[in-house]
């Protein structure tokens, strides 16, 4: 399971070492191993021809949607087979955003998916299944899960109608 978190967070270190750290913690030392599975991952996230000659530079000075995308490699280098995004796209500018929903759209073909989002337009754009969960009384619970058109279009639940018309929430 890969995790990604609402504000993109690299670590202290260069992009190589943010890619290569938890390689290393699962026991790959063979560092063309390494070196092609950073490859791929920066592949795949579409970093790779915007960082191929700076692999050795700060992460942290990265845009913002690059760090995300990073973060997101640096998950996939170890070839998880569940990804979680918490609000992915939440810190980013729209333009950013829009990067990051492309790759989601890549990846949920190759991966299970699991994505937190309150952008009820983003939820609409780039999910397959969609559940709205609710808090009352401090208690969060599941009020309706289904396909995404069924969900957006005709609700079980008058809670769930509620909030996807944007009458509550």
């Amino acid at each position: 399971v890969g995790m990604i978190f609402q504000k993109p967070s690299p670590f202290p270190f260069s992009i190589w070492k943010n890619l290569a750290f938890p390689l290393r913690e699962h026991g790959v030392k063979n560092r063309d191993n390494i070196a092609q599975l950073i490859e791929t991952a920066l592949q795949d996230v579409g970093l790779w021809d915007e960082v191929k000659d700076r692999l050795h530079t700060s992460a942290l000075a990265l845009s913002g949607g690059q760090k995300q995308r990073l973060c997101i490699a640096r998950a996939l280098v170890l070839q998880p087979e569940v990804l979680l995004l918490d609000e992915p796209c939440s810190a980013l500018d729209p333009i950013s955003s829009g990067v990051v929903e492309d790759l989601i759209a890549r990846l949920r073909g190759r991966y299970t998916l699991v994505i937190v989002t309150h952008n009820l337009a983003q939820a609409r754009r780039i999910a397959d299944y969609t559940a709205v969960f609710w808090v009352k009384e401090a208690v969060g619970r599941l009020i309706e899960y289904g396909c995404v058109e069924q969900i957006f279009e005709s609700p079980q639940q008058a809670l769930t109608a509620a909030y996807v018309n944007g009458i509550r929430g």
